[in-house]
């Protein structure tokens, strides 16, 4: 395998271009595929949206798990392929697989069985229940295609490929849009699926997505490395990969859990609410794509320069990502605050959905910033090997700030639902500078390979 090594000598701003741009377009596409769903849920009705808003979070916790894989295959193979170790880079490569292929049984069997009571929870009864369930088992059922897109994908992203995902998502979203409609209405051969049609669209986009990003990180040789051991599980590496990988996975589980909690609160306003919420989320996500690239540059470019010990490189990595980022969204949270009236018109046509959601932009726009300083801060921390902070922040700001706050302010004080917006705010600014000040700690605190 020829190793590129130009992530450890090409200028940062060229690094990081060659890897965020294509990873901001391709996530682009990704939302957009999010959004032609939550669209054609709603020409099935407001309970088949509001289905779709509550089953995110729990959609969520598969991305979460294939994310954390993703992080974790990413930082060691990257640091590997820094220091030069081509064989220790092809063996995380291959236990990497087993390593994925291990939690996708569990995740299936896990999400079969815990679904129902999880929506049951969250609140769902009768038909709401009912369409939640249509949903998402079948993605339960068949989440090792999204499992194994990850695992690719850390392949190629540990040696800057990040354009090889963006064509996958690119082409997914395209599909997506004419499978929809085909398995929602039926038609050529096809019964009317309803809400189950944007499951089976979204399976077997991801199935399409994982042989061509395995048949890349195939070629790349690195599953060939001489030396580099065979298939089987192997203790130590499978032991590595789960100190990395599972505590960036809690992580994004928080995430997930964070959005089931918020969802938990805001369903005490409505159905209205939890619709004007899943609409505004996705608009949202399509604001902070570039903040995803720049997040998975940093997380590239660090666990290869930290392994080449460059730590002067991992410095300014950070400082250009975190400039690159205020001014993106500078100007993103300006566009979010003029435009949130025609944005939530284009995705609903009901006046309290849209009401609601322009509201929740509207204070979003102030935060938009904070998550790129969070995300950048979170990303080199991973890079660095060290991926126990992102689980303790994201237990902090996603789980137990949250349920305090939103408890004595909707709960006690009766504030209403703008509380819960508010306190977004508040819980998430406070998590960007206090992962700011750490990061600057743990980076200035190592020695610099002689």
């Amino acid at each position: 395998m020829k190793i590129d090594n130009s992530l450890t000598t090409c200028t940062i701003p060229e690094c990081i271009r060659k890897i965020a741009i294509p990873a901001s377009v391709g996530f682009f596409f990704h939302t957009l595929f999010n959004v032609v769903d939550t669209y054609y849920a709603g020409l099935i009705g407001t309970t088949a949206q509001a289905a779709l808003s509550l089953a995110f979070p729990v959609f969520f916790v598969v991305i979460s798990v294939g994310s954390g894989v993703q992080v974790g295959t990413t930082a060691l193979i990257g640091a590997a392929l820094g220091s030069g170790d081509n064989r220790a880079a092809g063996e995380y490569a291959r236990q990497g697989l087993g390593f994925g292929l291990t939690v996708t049984v569990l995740l299936t069997l896990v999400g079969l069985v815990g679904a129902r009571p999880l929506f049951s929870i969250l609140g769902a009864q009768g038909d709401y229940l009912a369409a939640c369930l249509q949903y998402m088992l079948p993605i339960f059922a068949l989440c090792i295609f999204p499992l194994l897109i990850y695992v690719f994908n850390a392949v190629l992203q540990s040696q800057g490929d990040t354009k090889s995902f963006r064509n996958v998502l690119m082409a997914s979203s395209a599909a997506n849009i004419a499978l929809d409609p085909w398995f929602i209405y039926g038609g050529w051969g096809l019964p009317a699926m309803g809400i189950t049609g944007i499951a089976v669209a979204t399976i077997l986009c991801q199935a399409g997505g994982t042989f061509y990003l395995g048949l890349r990180a195939v070629r790349t040789g690195i599953y060939s490395v001489p030396g580099s051991g065979g298939w089987r599980p192997r203790a130590t590496p499978f032991r590595d990969l789960a100190r990395q990988s599972l505590p960036a996975g809690f992580n994004y589980v928080t995430m997930g859990l964070g959005i089931f909690i918020i969802t938990y609160f805001v369903s005490r306003f409505g159905q209205t609410v939890v619709a004007a919420y899943g609409v505004a989320t996705r608009v949202e996500q399509i604001v902070l794509m570039p903040t995803i690239g720049l997040n998975i540059a940093t997380l590239t470019l660090t666990a290869q320069n930290h392994g080449a010990g460059k730590l002067d490189r991992v410095h300014e990595l950070m400082r250009k990502s975190l400039t690159y980022g205020a001014w993106l969204m500078g100007g993103g949270g300006i566009l979010v605050f003029a435009t949130a009236e025609p944005l939530m018109r284009a995705f609903t046509a009901d006046p309290l959905v849209q009401a609601e959601g322009v509201r929740f932009l509207r204070i979003m726009a102030f935060l938009l910033y904070a998550y790129v300083v969070l995300f950048v801060s979170v990303a080199m921390l991973q890079g660095l090997k060290r991926p126990m902070f992102a689980l303790w922040i994201g237990l902090w700001r996603q789980i137990a700030a949250p349920v305090a706050l939103f408890w004595v302010l909707t709960g006690l004080l009766d504030f209403g639902v703008a509380a819960i917006w508010w306190s977004i705010v508040a819980i998430n600014s406070s998590a960007a500078l206090y992962s700011w000040t750490y990061a600057r700690r743990v980076l200035s605190r190592l020695t610099p390979r002689p």
